[in-house]
């Protein structure tokens, strides 16, 4: 008998990164080393290293497509755009051709790169350099021949670090992830939560065995090795019983009214048509924002007007006469476009970006109009201009909505003039809202709340100011308040908009439009049904 079944049960605490229960065997990844290979001729390398970046950004590609959601398909539309990028692969590309092997050629061109995301000061930056490190690995397989690694399902993985893209290839089922890196905010972190996937940062992975019996407890950052029988049993029953609150919860797939009975409207954030696949129209309110910059990602060339034109088309077919709110191009920040959006920004979020950008292609921008109005007459449509400051932008897109309307028209083609609202995630914008002719309005809490605080919501430490506060719901409220008073609609579309203990919060400001991930509709419902009104 093997004598490591005799074992007690060692705990060991990390932070917590993902709530939820797993238990299971402990697979322990470790970091892998890639094969060394025969370096050819130049020409040879050469064409080795066009193939690796061909293969990789196909897989990309494939993986963002089957995980069909926003916050996967922004991490992996971020490592397709840096394949594109010819500057990234340059370097490599000089020292194939003075002799290098592909594989030695292409680590040297990106270790730096790296370092140099490792050590920005800046948080964005330093986020990103997991998802180089991950891209610098992938091409390397490719080169050296390598197939992804497989992780089995119903484990608990533990590593030093996890690329972005082998979690979503990963089947999490009943499964959990410990890691001695990252942090709560990391890319991974955020893919964990919104699947689901009990996770662990900062614990020590060398500690531990292959094979060995766990139990994590995501909520509280523990690991259990070798837990007994009763722990087993208690932690089992806690795993069922947030199971049946989850279903409980799931089921609240009608109106959303208050336990006073008032009805508050619960729409959806979407990025495309797939999202939609497997959803009753009938169990939400509308779209409340359709995010098209994920159109114009991990793509060699720009969608076309008619690209856009059937998109949205099928998009207002889908709501069957429910709105539709589609936000213009909101590219810049952490959504960066090859060819369209600028690199060497200083600083992507205070940058060239939403309709800054939009304002300064205007080929690309009058593109877009024209395919949104020309769906427009297929039902309840509604145009969103993302980053607006200003009241002057503002102005200036619905000149160029009402021409696109007007130039259509002569063509002999069927257009309409949508309702044309504002992203409200600006401060400026906020305090000085009266000055908006917006016909509706949609509060972005993401950035409304960075740009309160000045706090990234990317940097751990500055996690205890770069969440909602007192001065945030003060801006929301204003704009509700001035919205109600002057006949127009104000949803919310952010983050904050799917986070049930907050839900009570923002109905105290007046919001009575809630738009949200699509598995976020059950929660935030079950929290609405709960709201009876101000304390105050």
């Amino acid at each position: 008998m093997d004598d490591r079944t005799h074992r007690a049960a060692r705990r060991i605490e990390g932070r917590s990164a993902a709530p939820g229960i797993a238990l299971g065997p402990l697979v322990c990844l470790a970091s892998v080393k890639h094969d060394a290979r025969p370096c050819g001729s130049a020409a040879e390398e050469h064409q080795a290293l066009v193939d690796a970046l061909a293969a990789s950004k196909a897989d990309l590609g494939v993986l963002a497509r089957e995980a069909g959601q926003a916050d996967a398909e922004a991490i992996l539309s971020f490592q397709i755009a840096l394949l594109e990028d010819d500057h990234l692969a340059a370097p490599a590309f000089a020292l194939i051709a003075s002799g290098e092997a592909a594989n030695q050629a292409w680590s040297a061109a990106i270790d730096p790169e790296i370092a140099s995301y490792d050590g920005a000061d800046d948080p964005y930056f330093r986020a990103r350099a997991s998802d180089l490190r991950d891209l610098r690995d992938r091409v390397l397989r490719h080169l050296a021949g390598e197939t992804d690694q497989v992780v089995p399902a119903g484990t608990i993985v533990a590593a030093d670090d996890m690329p972005p893209s082998m979690f979503l290839a990963t089947d999490w089922q009943d499964g959990g992830l410990v890691l001695r890196r990252g942090s709560p905010s990391s890319h991974v972190a955020i893919l964990a939560r919104s699947r689901g996937v009990p996770m662990v940062v900062g614990v020590d992975v060398d500690r531990l065995e292959n094979g060995r019996d766990a139990l994590l407890d995501g909520g509280a950052g523990l690991l259990v090795v070798d837990p007994d029988t009763d722990m087993r049993a208690t932690y089992c029953l806690r795993r069922a019983e947030q199971s049946q609150v989850r279903q409980a919860v799931a089921s609240f797939s009608g109106p959303a009214l208050t336990a006073t009975g008032e009805l508050v409207r619960v729409m959806i954030n979407v990025t495309g048509l797939a999202e939609l696949n497997d959803l009753d129209p009938a169990h939400v309110d509308g779209i409340g924002l359709m995010r098209t910059e994920f159109l114009f990602q991990g793509r060699e060339k720009l969608p076309t007007e008619e690209e856009q034109y059937q998109i949205y088309k099928r998009m207002v077919e889908w709501a069957a006469g429910r709105p539709v709110t589609i936000r213009t191009l909101d590219a810049g920040g952490d959504k960066p476009i090859a060819g369209l959006t600028q690199p060497g920004d200083l600083n992507p979020f205070l940058g060239v970006r939403g309709v800054r950008l939009s304002l300064r292609h205007l080929d690309v921008f009058r593109e877009q109009l024209r395919a949104l109005a020309r769906a427009a007459v297929a039902g309840n449509l509604k145009v969103m201009i993302p980053m607006v400051t200003v009241p002057e932008e503002l102005d200036q897109c619905r000149a160029l909505l009402e021409q696109a309307v007007e130039d259509l028209r002569r063509e002999g083609r069927e257009a309409q003039m949508p309702p044309l609202g504002m992203m409200v995630e600006v401060p400026a914008a906020a305090l000085t809202i009266e000055d908006f002719k917006a016909d509706f309005f949609s509060i972005g809490s993401n950035d409304l709340i960075q740009y309160v605080a000045a706090a990234s919501r990317d940097e751990p430490q500055l996690a205890d100011l770069a969440r909602p506060s007192r001065a945030v719901f003060g801006l929301i409220g204003h704009v509700v308040k001035y919205a109600d008073g002057a006949g127009r609609e104000t949803s919310l579309c952010g983050d904050l908009a799917g986070e049930p203990a907050q839900v009570a919060a923002l109905l105290d400001q007046g919001l009575r439009t809630f738009s949200v991930a699509p598995g976020a509709l059950g929660p935030v419902k079950a929290a609405i049904a709960r709201y009876a009104g101000s304390a105050a």
